[in-house]
């Protein structure tokens, strides 16, 4: 009588672990995309926002016009991006060309007085530190998950599943890990 319960629990006890297993793979893959949705939904809104902040800057700066192309492009590059390494370099060509928009505005007095220009900037500030907290949360949950498919015994079940390891959002160009240089 006693033989039938053990052999039962030697075959269900590791059963149920691979299925413990399979579902907190499951759950970190789900959490990695949720991070990346948050990530998308940011630049979405930032990309909404810039057309207003570019018009409101034009009505000042008209001659600015290489600006205007570089942030345009810029954003384009967002918007096209299809993959994560895409969009991390193209998020860093908008966050310059938006640095350079910001810079121009010290140019024109009126314009740094401007309500709406400084709601707008003020906004996309904002933004800005909203997208750097997603994009923190999508590295750790991507830091999760590839731990967690990299480690003995979860990775025999994320092998037998096919379970991909994330990609971080990570800067590309390495003269941005430079400090930037400021001279009075």
């Amino acid at each position: 009588m006693v033989t039938p319960l053990i052999i039962a629990a030697i075959i269900l006890l590791p059963l149920l672990y691979g299925v413990s297993i399979y579902n907190n793979l499951v759950k970190n893959k789900n959490l990695m995309q949720e991070g990346w949705s948050s990530i998308d939904v940011f630049l979405k809104k930032r990309n909404d926002l810039l057309p207003n902040l570019m018009e409101t800057v034009k009505g000042y700066a008209t001659h600015e016009k290489e600006l205007f192309e570089n942030v345009t492009k810029a954003r384009n590059l967002v918007r096209n991006a299809n993959s994560i390494s895409e969009y991390s370099e193209a998020d860093n060509a908008l966050k310059n060309s938006m640095m350079n928009l910001f810079a121009i505005s010290e140019n024109y007095p009126d314009l740094k007085a401007n309500q709406n220009f400084i709601n707008l900037q003020n906004e996309l500030s904002s933004l800005e530190d909203e997208i750097e907290m997603a994009r923190r949360y999508y590295n750790g949950m991507v830091r999760d998950n590839n731990t967690y498919i990299e480690v003995f015994p979860s990775n025999i079940i994320a092998n037998m599943f096919k379970f991909k390891e994330g990609t971080f959002f990570e800067i590309k160009d390495q003269g941005e890990r430079k400090p930037t240089k400021i001279s009075f």
